[in-house]
């Protein structure tokens, strides 16, 4: 007991103190915005993190000299593992929707964030894990909502899939000429025909991003061609 309260060092729980916090700040953001990642994920992986590269660290100085066996280790060997075991948790949250549009890549970058926040934090560097975190923050929180304040005129955009049923061919090409009346821009489209002979338009759309999607869909419907409307995005 005596020996293990010697290599105790008090910076340690201030590390995993310091790391939590950090980690607390991730998983709050993903938190509020309902996402996979949220406190309990983004504390389990900051903490752990700091643990095993305070383990690594440390380890690498506990091994006593010899003059039979010369025990030469790398202090930041377990921390390096980290970062790729850490991908397994990153690929689960990322998710592929029926409209083959990809989601959950943002929470799997702050599973790796959080990830590094802790090595960071265990291997001593408290004001770099910091400014980490607020950057993250930042990044994810302001600067979207600022380029699409002044960016281009393509970051004011939002994307739409519109899956459109026509009861005739001929219908097609004046449909797709309604659709673009209403300010869009026609990034793809597939066409196919079902077996109950009607037809289905499939187009991926980019509108305004003030557009009301309800007012969006009430316009598509208006259209005497299109059968049966559907829109996701």
């Amino acid at each position: 007991m005596i020996d293990i309260m010697k290599t105790f060092d008090m910076e340690m729980l201030v590390k995993l103190t310091v790391s939590a916090v950090l980690g607390l700040a991730i998983g709050l953001e993903r938190e509020l915005k309902r996402k996979p990642l949220g406190l309990k994920t983004s504390l389990v992986i900051s903490i752990v993190s700091c643990l095993l590269t305070i383990v690594s660290i440390q380890s690498s100085y506990l091994f006593p000299a010899s003059d039979f066996v010369k025990i030469q280790m790398d202090p930041l060997r377990l921390a390096a593992q980290i970062v790729s075991g850490i991908g397994f948790l990153g690929a689960g949250v990322i998710l592929r929707k029926e409209d083959d549009t990809i989601s959950g890549l943002t929470t799997a970058a702050m599973v790796w964030g959080a990830a590094g926040i802790g090595i960071a934090t265990g291997a001593g560097f408290y004001i770099e894990a910091m400014a980490g975190v607020v950057l993250l923050i930042i990044s994810v929180e302001l600067i979207p909502s600022l380029i699409k304040m002044i960016g281009l005129r393509k970051l004011h955009a939002k994307e739409l899939s519109l899956k459109l049923i026509l009861k005739n061919r001929r219908d097609i090409p004046e449909v797709i000429n309604e659709l673009k009346e209403y300010q869009m821009k026609i990034d793809h489209f597939h066409i196919k025909e079902l077996a109950d002979s009607t037809y289905l338009l499939h187009l991926k759309v980019r509108v305004n991003y003030r557009e009301d999607i309800y007012d969006f869909y009430n316009n598509i419907a208006k259209i005497d061609e299109v059968y049966r409307p559907e829109i996701s995005g």
